[in-house]
């Protein structure tokens, strides 16, 4: 029985999220912690799912941070997409970034957790991820324009998985918005502007993680700083072209306040001698640093 089938049984639906497990810090082999946020007064609520979870902010309609377990051996990438977002019933839609903020505009229904990521298993158990991964809490504004420099962050774990495939083709990634106050409103949200993923993987028996910075923040002309003062029930915020960095774990950690537990320490990306070259914008695949 397909989950997303209308005509299946109520607890198979995927709006039925009872008995999910959500993510793995054990996947690994190595204990991988869900991302903690260290902010003082601000209170998370953990949303399993099949293979992921989300670690979600009420107060800014939005997730703090996702946790995704990825199996490369056993993807399966025949699972058709499911296009239905949904709200979460566990969470009062006024504490959820819905529909109406997407609607009529340019912005984008954002993947925190990448469609196929969590799609492995059994088939069953595959169609329920897939479905999972269309709920708002697992979604962000982006920018709808596509460039090259998002096509590297979308082909960011694949070409991840493809080095771990030396290894056991295993791989955890943790994706959010960096939240910041200064963002700009609009419908009743904060348009994030920049987005963080650390990925962690067993490189030789060890822990290994890096750390990227997808920025679409837009060009601050003058004209672009005022639309992003004024932004609210009109035009979405002026969202600049997608810029793709490597950067230190550890930096991730800082500007997104959270407690990464031990990725910062496993951190395959050269410490940078020169301070302007601590974040390495990336314009192919072979930009990346995996061997400290």
């Amino acid at each position: 029985m397909d989950p997303a089938d209308p005509h299946a049984p109520a607890e198979a639906r995927p709006e039925n999220l009872t008995g999910r497990s959500g993510y793995d810090q054990l996947f690994l082999g190595v204990p991988v912690p869900l991302p903690v946020v260290t902010l003082p007064g601000v209170e998370t609520v953990l949303l399993p799912y099949t293979h992921f979870t989300v670690v979600f902010r009420p107060d800014r309609r939005m997730a703090a941070a996702t946790a995704v377990a990825i199996d490369g051996a056993r993807l399966l990438e025949d699972v058709p997409r499911d296009d239905s977002w949904r709200m979460d019933p566990r969470l009062p839609d006024d504490e959820q970034t819905g529909p109406h903020v997407y609607a009529h505009n340019d912005l984008d229904r954002g993947h925190l957790v990448r469609r196929l990521d969590p799609v492995w298993g059994e088939r069953a158990e595959a169609v329920r991820a897939n479905a999972d991964t269309f709920h708002f809490t697992n979604a962000a504004p982006q920018a709808a324009q596509f460039n090259q420099g998002r096509q590297l962050w979308q082909g960011l774990e694949n070409y991840l998985l493809d080095h771990a495939a030396r290894f056991d083709r295993k791989l955890t990634v943790f994706t959010g918005p960096v939240l910041h106050d200064s963002d700009p409103p609009y419908r009743g949200v904060q348009v994030p502007l920049r987005f963080w993923k650390v990925t962690a993987f067993l490189q030789e028996g060890r822990l290994a993680s890096t750390a990227y910075v997808l920025d679409q923040s837009p060009d601050l002309t003058r004209d672009a700083d005022r639309a992003l003062a004024g932004a609210g029930a009109g035009e979405p915020p002026p969202l600049g072209a997608f810029r793709t960095y490597q950067v230190p774990v550890s930096d991730i950690a800082e500007v997104a306040s959270l407690d990464l537990g031990p990725l910062p320490a496993a951190d395959r990306m050269p410490p940078a001698r020169d301070p302007e070259a601590r974040w390495r914008r990336l314009e192919s695949h072979d930009d990346i640093a995996l061997d400290a």
